[in-house]
């Protein structure tokens, strides 16, 4: 291949450039991941899943495979639901995994995955605990939220006005002393026993059209709202449908995941990139 390979896929909508790079040699500078997920002068995503295997980061993990994900401006991001289970299909599409249960590595700690006959995947995303309450505050208006941790932070409001209604276009405020590296903010209607619908602003993106480890933490909000910490909930999100589980200590998340096209990045495109002037 002349270029650098790429491949473009999403889960529920939540859409993400995916970069093989076994050996960890290419130089994923944060001005490359900005731009590469830029939607105008780029490929356009919301985050890149650079596919290296763990030995090659000195990463400890039970799994070859490494997911290195950034998000859509370039910073680094502990895990994420939606692109894990993109990751593992490229693995067993691509035949570096078998279908079936393996693990992936994440800087969340290991996920194991079950990538079944139909391509969907259902990820073990590790626990959803519950570290407090605080308040995010859209075009004026303050929402209290259940901050809950999926190794990654999130703060969860149920409305009961129709969470359509919301404007998500700018960054909806929040307290930064209780989140000083920034915060997934999951917006949530009961619609019944066993169904969500969710909107999310996640830290380091926008508005995005799904959120895996939203959609965890947002059925752990509504669990212990209830006064439980175990059941299993449908979340419907702008890009489709998930269905989650959560018990003590425990959390899954099953969906699709669509593997959309592959191509070479032209190399001097690459090369400007990197530079924080391009």
């Amino acid at each position: 291949m002349g270029g650098i390979e790429f491949l473009k896929g999403h889960g529920t909508q939540n859409d993400f450039v995916l970069l093989p790079d076994p050996a960890g040699r290419l130089d994923l500078t944060p001005e490359r991941v900005a731009a590469l997920c830029d939607r105008q002068r780029g490929l356009g995503a919301d985050g890149v899943l650079r596919v290296v295997r763990a030995s090659a980061l000195g990463v400890e993990s039970d799994g070859e495979w490494f997911m290195d994900y950034r998000n859509a401006d370039g910073s680094i991001a502990e895990m994420c639901g939606n692109g894990v289970r993109v990751f593992a299909r490229y693995l067993v599409d691509s035949g570096l995994a078998a279908q079936g249960e393996f693990t992936v590595g994440s800087r969340a700690g290991d996920r194991p995955v079950t990538v079944h006959p139909d391509r969907s995947v259902t990820v073990h995303m590790g626990p959803a605990t519950i570290t407090g309450t605080s308040v995010t505050v859209v075009a004026g208006r303050p929402f209290s939220g259940v901050a809950v941790d999926v190794g990654n932070p999130h703060l969860v409001s149920v409305l009961n006005d129709d969470v359509a209604g919301l404007d998500l276009r700018e960054q909806p405020d929040f307290d930064h002393d209780v989140f000083p590296a920034g915060v997934n903010l999951e917006f949530v209607n009961l619609l019944g026993d066993g169904a969500l619908r969710m909107r999310v602003h996640e830290r380091g993106v926008g508005e995005t059209r799904a959120c895996g480890t939203g959609t965890v933490a947002a059925v752990a909000a509504a669990l212990h709202l209830a006064g439980t910490d175990a059941g299993e909930s449908t979340v419907d999100i702008p890009g489709g449908r998930v269905v989650v589980t959560v018990e003590r200590g425990s959390a899954t998340l099953s969906g699709p995941a669509e593997l959309v096209a592959r191509g070479e990045l032209d190399e001097a495109w690459w090369a400007a990139a990197g530079s924080s002037a391009s």
